[in-house]
This record gives C-alpha cells, structure tokens and sequence, in this order.
C-alpha cells in the first residue's frame, strides 16, 4: 500500500490536537484515524534539529524507515512523524525499531 503524503497545515494541526502521540529519544508519532479508507503520512522537522542539511537528512531518514517497515500498515489512519535532535545522528535501521515500536501501540501495523 502506498501512503498519501500530509500536505496542509488543517491536517497537521487537527492530529496535534486529537491524536494519540507515542515519544522516544528518537522519534515522535502523532495517530489519529480518519474516515477515508487511505494512509495518509506526514513529516516535520522544527528549525530546533539544526540547519537544512540536518533537517533533510532526518526526513530522509524518517522516509527509508517508514519504507522497510515489513509488516503491511493499515488503511485508515493519518500518520506524523517528528524529528527530534538525536534523528540526525542515527541510521534509519535503528530509527526503524522506534518507528514499529510506535505504530504496533498504536495499532496500525499488527501485533508481530
């Protein structure tokens, strides 16, 4: 399944304030699920992680995570990963432990 990528600032605002958040060192998560029969993924990054380059490359990061993640997630669900301070300094496979940690609390991949 392929993801809809979060675009407008209404969608972001609306899972900051009615979704669920699951938080690490790493990473935070923002789920919150939605009416359309569709995952739809979002990525921000604050001018707090550091310079472009730097907020680039934890977007990068967050994107190849969220790639191999093996277990297929499910539709329904509006998704927003933060970048934290440590995200520019990890590889995207450790990142990747927080991110199946997050979404299997959250319920949109199943429990493994």
């Amino acid at each position: 399944m392929t993801a809809v990528t979060l675009k407008s600032n209404r969608d972001f605002s609306r899972i900051y304030r009615s979704g669920k958040s699951y938080v690490s060192a790493n990473l935070v998560t923002y789920v919150l699920k939605n009416r359309k029969n569709n995952l739809r993924v979002g990525i921000t990054t604050s001018k707090k992680v550091g310079s472009a380059v730097q907020r680039n490359r934890c977007r990068r990061i967050i994107r190849a995570a969220f790639s191999a993640i093996d277990a297929e997630p499910r539709a329904g669900y509006d998704i927003v990963f933060v970048a934290r301070t440590r995200t520019a300094h990890i590889k995207s496979t450790d990142l990747l432990v927080c991110m199946r940690e997050h979404l299997k609390a959250s319920g949109v991949i199943g429990k493994l």
